[in-house]
């Protein structure tokens, strides 16, 4: 890594679609921003650790850029260097309190999580944790999602990551001189924004800006237009266009549709409480179990989430025809910058009663068809310049009763295959927080060193009981795993212990042997043909109670 550096580009506005993230926020229910914790065997050294993320923030303009606010809604808000950029605010300590344990280290990162940005500061943070038990230690990071999205974190990260424990260090930086520089050649100024130039000259630019983002939708607008005297049924309908256009990006904003029923009868009630929740899973079992049913990694991930779900209900003897839910597309290339670069699709996954392959078959279809018609209706980013048009409270109302209907969102990232260091200590295990912004939960995996670690970020006034939904999730990737899996799905637990261990997590693992005498022999890589037990599928519903996993319990 050190060896190896990405360029990062950014555009001085920003875009449509991060414009509207930008507006939406103004209801705190719909807070867009992502985190991570990410779990250590000791605590980071300090002063590598800000001599590592100064050098960061020098090559990342907008980690000291803040946001200037856009004339009206003529056009996007910019970015200018803050003036007053203060490196110690972004990056501070915490201790846990005695004897903290994995539990205390979630609960204090959603504390962490709920406390707002200051909208006139550059919009992340983090937080070096120390008094883990058993010696580890944690960092927490957040960023406001306008700044980039998952997979643009990720890369961002690689500037404060190293491959080593003794990696050389990144090189001294001047920050003031970098910020002085990009105040004095900066097209937009600290005195008022857009401004900063005057009101009549800066409404010109405003509207001259305005013109050229729309440009393709005036031209469109205006051919229609001229042909609607000869055919008056055509301007009916191309206005029913407009207003079906609208619609569709209020869905994609939540990733939610009036249209889908369904959804869970449990789930219901809303708050800006927060609750994190951790299940790891082998990777490799994961990989194998979804490719021996014709699947993707991300296929199998929603197959075990729907399972999960559908067994909680089960524990509280509700039925659900079906969840509403949602999934991230990345449209990120290499040429797609630093930024956001994604679009929310929404699905409806069936929630009765199945078999892994019935289950697995059902979400390759739905999740195949939602992808079509993602790509050919263009994503949220052509819509998102008509929705910023209309008034805050009208965006802000239409979102969160959308996001009320989503049962969870998810999203799937890449991170590393190998083992990463920040500041001299070991990364155990990567948590994700993604925004749950007014669903039930956000759940996004995230992939690192042979582990699908899954973030379970809840609201716990809608999933009043985040410890057995946990329970329920990890029991039922674990099962899936042990059915479906090959030889590497079967010998994976036991690496899944070793990690539990050293991130201290020793007490929890201890109970795992006791808890594996049936899954253990159906998973066991001495079985021939697992493929083929299709009969056993349904009997992981009568063991969901019994199997409460360990990394899911600590981490």
């Amino acid at each position: 890594m050190a060896n190896k550096e990405r360029n990062f580009s950014f555009t001085e506005r920003m875009s449509e679609h991060e414009a509207l993230m930008w507006n939406i926020e103004k209801d705190p229910w719909l807070n867009p921003s992502g985190a991570a914790v990410s779990i250590l065997d000791k605590p980071v050294d300090m002063e590598l650790l800000k001599q590592q993320i100064r050098y960061g923030v020098s090559r990342i303009p907008r980690l000291y850029q803040r946001v200037v606010p856009g004339f009206g809604r003529l056009s996007t808000p910019a970015w200018m260097a803050d003036p007053e950029f203060d490196f110690d605010y972004h990056v501070r300590q915490a201790s846990l309190p005695s004897p903290g344990t994995p539990r205390q280290l979630l609960d204090l990162v959603a504390k962490l999580y709920q406390e707002p940005f200051d909208r006139t500061r550059p919009l992340w943070r983090f937080v070096a944790i120390d008094g883990l038990e058993g010696g580890g230690g944690a960092l927490w990071t957040i960023t406001h999602h306008v700044i980039s999205d998952g997979i643009g974190q990720l890369r961002m990260a690689e500037l404060y990551q190293q491959a080593s424990r003794d990696e050389p260090a990144r090189p001294e930086v001047d920050l003031k001189a970098i910020i002085a520089d990009s105040l004095a050649t900066s097209g937009v100024k600290e005195a008022g924004g857009d401004f900063a130039g005057g009101l009549a000259d800066n409404a010109g630019r405003s509207l001259s800006h305005l013109i050229r983002r729309q440009a393709g939708i005036v031209r469109r607008l205006a051919g229609e237009i001229v042909l609607w005297p000869a055919d008056p049924k055509r301007a009916v309908e191309s206005l029913n266009d407009v207003l079906e256009a609208v619609t569709a990006a209020f869905d994609q904003i939540s990733g939610s549709s009036t249209e889908v029923p369904g959804g869970s009868p449990l789930w219901k009630t809303r708050s800006r409480h927060r609750h994190l929740e951790h299940v790891r899973v082998p990777l490799d079992g994961l990989k194998a179990a979804a490719k021996s049913l014709g699947g993707s990694v991300n296929d199998g991930f929603l197959v075990g989430l729907v399972e999960g779900s559908v067994r909680y209900h089960s524990r509280l003897n509700t039925e659900v025809d079906a969840f509403n839910t949602s999934f991230v597309l990345s449209t990120r290339n290499e040429s797609s910058g630093s930024g956001n670069a994604f679009t929310p699709v929404p699905v409806q996954l069936p929630g009765t009663q199945a078999s892994f392959a019935d289950r697995m078959a059902e979400v390759r279809r739905i999740v195949g068809e939602a992808k079509e018609q993602a790509v050919n209706d263009g994503g949220i980013s052509g819509l998102s310049g008509l929705v910023n048009l209309l008034p805050t409270s009208v965006v802000t109302s239409t979102a969160r009763a959308r996001s009320a209907k989503l049962d969870f969102v998810t999203s799937n990232l890449r991170g590393a295959s190998f083992t990463l260091y920040c500041a001299g200590a070991e990364v155990l295990a990567n948590v994700a927080m993604g925004p749950v912004a007014g669903t039930a939960a956000n759940i996004t995996a995230l992939s690192y060193d042979g582990h699908f670690d899954i973030g379970l970020f809840i609201d716990p006034s809608a999933i009043e009981d985040p410890t057995a939904y946990r329970d329920c999730i990890d029991a039922a990737f674990t099962d899936f795993v042990a059915s479906h899996g090959s030889a590497l799905g079967g010998a994976a637990p036991a690496k899944k212990r070793q990690a539990q261990n050293k991130s201290g997590r020793k007490a929890a693992a201890k109970k795992k042997p006791t808890k594996q005498s049936k899954a253990s022999k159906k998973g066991s890589a001495t079985r021939k043909k697992p493929v083929k037990k299709k009969a056993s599928k349904k009997r992981p519903a009568k063991k969901a109670t019994a199997k409460k996993r360990t990394a899911a319990k600590s981490a």
